[in-house]
C-alpha cells in the first residue's frame, strides 16, 4: 500500500480540526450530563470525594424515614395523653356531681313530736307544749295533775321552754343522747330542766351533726357528713360515764319513739348510685384509649420502647434516642372503681361516702399532675427529635451541594466553549480546504 504524504499545511489543519472536534465532543457530553467530572479519569480527587459525600447523604436520607416514624409515634402518644386527660376531667366532674348530691342529701333524723314551748326562741311563738304531747313525755297522770292544779294554771308542763323530761336517778345516772356517724360517736348529757335550746346546743356540739327546730316545732338532726346517722337516748353512769340505751327513760321519746330503738338515717342516694356506672365506664375508656395509641407497632402508652437513630455511624459513635414508654391504665394511674356501698377492694371508692369521694377527688387531681408530667416529657423528647430531623435534612442538602460543587459543570461556560469550538471547527475546515487548494495548484502546471 502506497504511503500518502500530506503537506505540512494540510497536516496542521487536520490536527487542529481533530483537536477541536475532541474538545467539542467533551463540551457536548458535559452539557448532556450536567457534570464536568463523570468518572475518575476526569478528576479522581473530585470524583471520589463527591461519591463519599453522596453516599453519606444517601445514608442520612434513609435515616429520615425512621426519624419521621419516631415523630409520629411520639405524637400519637401525646394525643392519647390529651384524650386521657379529658377523660380524667370527666371523672372529676362525675365525682363533683356525687359530692354536690351528697351535700344536699345529708342523713336526717326528724322528730315526730312538737317541741314548741312558751319560750319565744322556739316556734310556735308564745305557745305552750301540747298537753297531749306532754303526756307522752312525762306521763299522763303528772300532766293531768298539773293541768288540774289551779296554782299552776296548767302551764308547768312547758315552763321556760323545758322539754319536760323526767330526771335520771340522782347519784346514779343522768339523761343522755348518743350520736354516731360512721365510726365516730358523741355522747352528751342533759338534766330534767333542759330546754329545747340545750338539746339543740348539745347536738351541735358533736361536730358530726347539727340540730334545728322547724316552724312546726319538730326537731331535725342532720349529719355533717354522708355516713349513716344513728341517735340513741338513754342514761350515762355517773361513776363510769358509760352510756346505756334505756327504753324506760322519758328521753327515749324525744324523737317520737315509744321505746329506745335507735333511730338511724342513711344518706344513700339514687343519683349517686346512677353515677357509679358513669364513673366506671369512663375509667374503662382510659384503658381502651391507651391501648389504641400505637403507631407502626409501637405504643408508648403501652410500655413499648422507641429507638430513633440520628446518624450513620456504629458503636460508640452511633447517636440515637431511646424513649421508654409507660403502661398507662386506670389501675396504674391510681384510679379505683366506684362502688355503691362499702368498698371491699383497696383503692375503690364508695360513691355514697364523703370520705371516699374526697379520696377520689384527690386521686384524680394527682392523676392529672402525673399525666401533665408525662406529656411534658414526651413534648421535650418530640422537640429533640424534630430538631434532629431538621438538622439531618439540612445536612443532606449540605452534603449534596458540596458533592455537586465538585463534579457539576458550569453550563454557561460549557455552552460558550462549545460555540467557540464549533466556530473553530468551521475555521479549521476552511483552513484545510485552503491547504488542499494550494496542493491542487500544481495540477495547473499540467
Amino acid at each position: 500500500m502506497a504511503t500518502v504524504s500530506l503537506s505540512s499545511g494540510v497536516r496542521s489543519a487536520l490536527s487542529s480540526l481533530g483537536s477541536t472536534k475532541t474538545d467539542a465532543q467533551q463540551a457536548q457530553f458535559r452539557l448532556a450530563t450536567g457534570k464536568k467530572v463523570n468518572s475518575a479519569v476526569d478528576n479522581p480527587v473530585n470524583f471520589f470525594t463527591a461519591s463519599s459525600l453522596n453516599d453519606r447523604a444517601g445514608q442520612l436520607t434513609g435515616l429520615l424515614d425512621g426519624i419521621s416514624n419516631g415523630i409520629q409515634t411520639i405524637q400519637a402518644a401525646s394525643k392519647g395523653l390529651d384524650s386521657i386527660t379529658n377523660l380524667v376531667k370527666s371523672l372529676q366532674s362525675t365525682v363533683k356531681q356525687a359530692q354536690n348530691d351528697a351535700a344536699s342529701n345529708r342523713p336526717k333524723v326528724a322528730s315526730t313530736v312538737d317541741l314548741g314551748s312558751a319560750n319565744a326562741a322556739f316556734p310556735p311563738t308564745g305557745s305552750k307544749l301540747d298537753i297531749a304531747l306532754n303526756k307522752t313525755l312525762v306521763g299522763a297522770a303528772a300532766v293531768d295533775a298539773r293541768a288540774d292544779d289551779p296554782s299552776t294554771g296548767g302551764t308547768n308542763e312547758a315552763t321556760n321552754g323545758s322539754v319536760g323530761i323526767a330526771a335520771g336517778t340522782p347519784g346514779t345516772n343522768t339523761n343522755a343522747v348518743r350520736i354516731q356517724a360512721g365510726s365516730t360517736t358523741y355522747t352528751f348529757e342533759f338534766s330534767a330542766s333542759a330546754t329545747v335550746r340545750d338539746l339543740v346546743n348539745g347536738i351541735n356540739g358533736s361536730g358530726i351533726a347539727t340540730a334545728s327546730v322547724g316552724s312546726d316545732g319538730k326537731l331535725t338532726v342532720t349529719g355533717t357528713g354522708s355516713d349513716a346517722l344513728t341517735i340513741e337516748t338513754g342514761l350515762t353512769d355517773d361513776t363510769t360515764g358509760a352510756f346505756t340505751a334505756n327504753a324506760t327513760t322519758d328521753a327515749a321519746r324525744l324523737f317520737g319513739t315509744a321505746d329506745n330503738t335507735a333511730v338511724t338515717s342513711a344518706s344513700n342516694s339514687a343519683v349517686r348510685s346512677n353515677l357509679v356506672k358513669q364513673f366506671n365506664d369512663l375509667r374503662d375508656q382510659i384503658d381502651g384509649l391507651a391501648r389504641d395509641t400505637g403507631f407502626n407497632g409501637i405504643n408508648l402508652l403501652g410500655g413499648d420502647k422507641l429507638s430513633i437513630t440520628f446518624n450513620e455511624k456504629t458503636g460508640s459513635n452511633k447517636n440515637k434516642l431511646d424513649i421508654q414508654g409507660q403502661t398507662i391504665t386506670s389501675a396504674n394511674l391510681g384510679i379505683g372503681s366506684a362502688v355503691d356501698g362499702t368498698a371491699t377492694t383497696a383503692g375503690d371508692y364508695n360513691i355514697q361516702n364523703d370520705t371516699d369521694l374526697g379520696k377520689a377527688a384527690d386521686a384524680l387531681t394527682n392523676v392529672l399532675t402525673s399525666l401533665r408530667s408525662t406529656a411534658s416529657q414526651l413534648g421535650s423528647q418530640l422537640s429533640v427529635v424534630e430538631t434532629r430531623q431538621s438538622f439531618t435534612k439540612d445536612m443532606v442538602n449540605t452534603l449534596s451541594q458540596g458533592a455537586d460543587n465538585l463534579v457539576l459543570a458550569d453550563t454557561n461556560e460549557e455552552g460558550a466553549k462549545l460555540l467557540a469550538l464549533q466556530t473553530r471547527q468551521q475555521l479549521s475546515q476552511t483552513a484545510l480546504s485552503l491547504s488542499n487548494q494550494a496542493d491542487q495548484a500544481v495540477l495547473r502546471l499540467f
